[in-house]
């Protein structure tokens, strides 16, 4: 073991030949846990000792007990990933350490997975698959069998104007939706590039055929899709979350979906993750679930891994980080939206 070098610890794998592993192995003593599954919280605690740098994706929890385990020489956190959550900013800012985190990396491919997401739910796409492995396709008991909506003249609907929730609309702006509704803190200068409308959101939930969720969670957001927000959509809609799993309330989802509340869902993001496989969810035709995936594109992961890297080797110096988080500002922000705005 090198010991001038400081040690850094990475609770999950990242990209094994990109720049930022390379980054990091050059510059420190850098261990990496190499499971395929999350890392237990037990090991954690055992493996972390002794380390200046931690290198963490949601939902691993950097907490009293993590710091703790870690020790007082602690400098830096770099978390893969825009989300906070998971991370207790307070209590690193107590104990100085420093804290970055990934914004705008993965704004282009969440932003193209919501549109594949969509499209896939709109236009029954996993029903298809399954009609097809399952030996239905020959099946025809009317003319609307396995008939979707189209995102044409529909009234798109997005929770979240920031980076995300923009670079969605942009992209699906090209469907040509009859209109493009968005609800954030309020009218937003940059929604009139493409014609966004705000709107409150009751009026997002009354008027959306597709609505899609791209805030971030806060104490604002936890559980805001729930009965009482299901019952306000219309029973067409089909509804779309690749944000946090938490924003919603996944047993009202559930009602909503079997009680012809609401059309159709599409979840990248689950409480817990992963999902049990004995969810309800995973029994519905009309529910369409995919394993936290949006930002995995070769291109946003290399880039994530990049600016965590650099985020941590500059908190081990000393220096500025390029994407450091301010406990700050993360509480002035408003608690019902996105904290990385534009």
């Amino acid at each position: 073991m090198d010991d001038t070098r400081p040690f850094v610890y990475a609770t999950r794998g990242i990209p094994p030949d990109g720049r930022g592993a390379n980054m990091l192995k050059e510059s420190c003593n850098f261990l990496i846990w190499e499971g395929n599954s999350f890392m237990p919280r037990d090991e954690m605690l055992l493996a972390v000792r002794g380390a200046e740098g931690l290198l963490v994706h949601p939902p691993d929890r950097v907490d009293r007990e993590l710091l703790d385990a870690a020790g007082p020489q602690l400098k830096v956190v770099g978390t893969m990933s825009a989300g906070l959550e998971h991370i207790d900013l307070e209590e690193c800012a107590r104990r100085g350490v420093q804290v970055g985190y990934t914004p705008g990396t993965v704004t282009d491919s969440v932003a193209e997975f919501n549109v594949a997401l969509t499209l896939a739910v709109c236009r029954r796409i996993k029903e298809g698959i399954d009609a097809v492995i399952h030996g239905g396709w020959g099946r025809w008991d009317n003319a609307l069998y396995l008939s979707g909506i189209e995102i044409k003249e529909s009234v798109i609907g997005i929770a979240g104007f920031g980076r995300i929730g923009f670079a969605t609309a942009k992209r699906l702006k090209a469907f040509e939706p009859s209109k493009i509704l968005y609800w954030d803190v309020g009218p937003l200068e940059y929604a009139k590039e493409i014609g966004a409308e705000f709107a409150s959101f009751e009026e997002l939930l009354n008027n959306s055929d597709i609505l899609i969720v791209c805030v971030s969670l806060t104490d604002g957001t936890r559980g805001l899709f729930n009965v009482e927000a299901f019952k306000k959509m219309k029973p067409s809609v089909i509804f779309i979350n690749t944000s946090r799993g938490a924003v919603v309330n996944q047993d009202d989802l559930y009602t909503a979906l079997t009680t012809g509340q609401i059309l159709a869902a599409g979840l990248d993001v689950t409480t817990p993750e992963p999902l049990p496989r004995d969810s309800p969810l995973l029994s519905l035709p009309n529910c369409t679930i995919s394993p936290h995936m949006a930002s995995a594109s070769e291109i946003t992961r290399n880039a994530m891994a990049e600016l965590t890297a650099r985020n941590i080797i500059a908190g081990l110096k000393g220096e500025k980080m390029p994407a450091p988080v301010c406990v700050e500002i993360v509480k002035s922000c408003s608690p019902q939206l996105e904290i990385t705005r534009l």
